[in-house]
């Protein structure tokens, strides 16, 4: 069964870096699209950044264009997001996900936390 695993979560102050992992497993990584979502308190589930399957194009949110760079590697089956620059408003629970025959598969999210 396709399972997702994000880690790299944590506690940062403004203006410092974090490097987010999405472990993938149960189906063929370098055959899909990979995405990282993030969702603040009170707030809709928002896109962050995608990947193609070859990792050859990457498109980005315009809050998070020059700060954050997603990545992967297809032989890890792990896809990255390097954040760096954070800001206050980076603060959510992140959540890589995969669409695979139209379902969304979801990891259970990593949380974020940008504060002095």
């Amino acid at each position: 069964q396709v399972q997702l695993v994000e880690s790299g979560g944590g506690l940062v102050q403004p203006g410092g870096s974090l490097r987010l992992s999405c472990a993938a497993s149960g189906f063929t990584f370098s055959s899909y699209f990979m995405y990282w979502y993030r969702q603040a308190p009170g707030k809709e589930r928002e896109l962050v950044a995608s990947i193609s399957n070859l990792g050859s194009d990457t498109n980005y949110a315009d809050s998070v264009k020059g700060r954050f760079t997603i990545s992967r590697d297809n032989a890890k089956n792990t896809v990255y997001l390097q954040m760096n620059s954070l800001k206050p408003e980076d603060t959510a629970v992140y959540y890589c996900k995969v669409r695979r025959y139209r379902n969304d598969y979801w990891g259970q999210g990593t949380q974020v936390t940008v504060s002095s």
